[in-house]
Parts: C-alpha cells; structure tokens; sequence
C-alpha cells in the first residue's frame, strides 16, 4: 500500500477553522502540526473537563484523540470523498491529569479508499494517559 497523501486543499488553517461552535471547539481543540500521515493536536484542561471523582473524565481523552484522529482522516482524505464518520474505537487509559495541556499525536495505520485506521497516543505533563485506536469510513457521493 502506498505511503498516506496529505490532501493539499486541507491545510492547518483550515482545520482549526472546523471547531468553533462544535464540540471540538467546547473543548478548545488545536491542531498544532499536520504531515503526510501524521497529526499533533492538543488543549488546555479545565474544571468541567474532570469527573465528579476529580479526576480527568476519559471522555475528554477521547475527545482528544477521536478528533486528533477524525481531523487526520479530513487531510488525508481521498479526491472525490465526501467526509468521513467513525465506525470503531478502543482506548486504553494509562494516567490522569487535573489541569495544563494535554496533547496527542495521531500516526496512520491504513489510509485507503474505503477505511482509515489511525492510532493516537494522549500525553500530558506527566507522561501518557492513553493509546487510542480508530476505524474511520471514507464517505462517498451517491450516485
């Protein structure tokens, strides 16, 4: 299979333009780096963002990484594609952190017609708190 092709026409601007008024954008989601097969995202933790336990809810270390991932899988998307939607996930939590950045880097796995598989691996000030993996499926028009 041939190496990832990052799609020119989505570029870092234009990726961070996709979060205001979503939920990546709640969550204050930045994309820092994107590369032929390669993303690095992150955010600035705040109180909501815990659990009633205290600790960081994994909900917004999936956030993290399943946008980390969906983003990629928009830059590299096919020509002709329409968009994309996730079809499976699996994370595994390593750690935790209650305040500062966390960041993660998705790397492709499988980036063909039809499926994308990227990992993504969720770090913060402390070391890693998750590896993540997702399926995405590559939307295409009707005919």
């Amino acid at each position: 299979m041939p190496p990832p092709r990052l799609n020119p026409a989505f570029g870092l601007e234009l990726l961070n333009a996709r979060s205001p008024g979503t939920l990546p954008g709640w969550f204050g989601f930045e994309v820092a780096h994107v590369e032929a097969g390669r993303l690095e995202a992150g955010f600035e933790l705040r109180p909501e963002m815990l659990a009633p336990n205290g600790f960081l809810h994994a909900a917004s270390i999936i956030a993290l990484a399943d946008t980390a991932c969906g983003y990629a899988t928009f830059a590299h998307l096919p020509d002709g594609a329409e968009g994309f939607t996730t079809i499976e996930l699996k994370s595994n939590f390593l750690g935790t952190q209650l305040d500062g950045r966390i960041g993660c880097v998705a790397t492709a796995v499988h980036c063909g017609r039809n499926t994308h598989v990227w990992d993504a691996e969720v770090k913060g000030h402390g070391g890693r708190l998750a590896l993540f993996r997702c399926t995405q499926m590559i939307l295409w028009p009707k005919r």
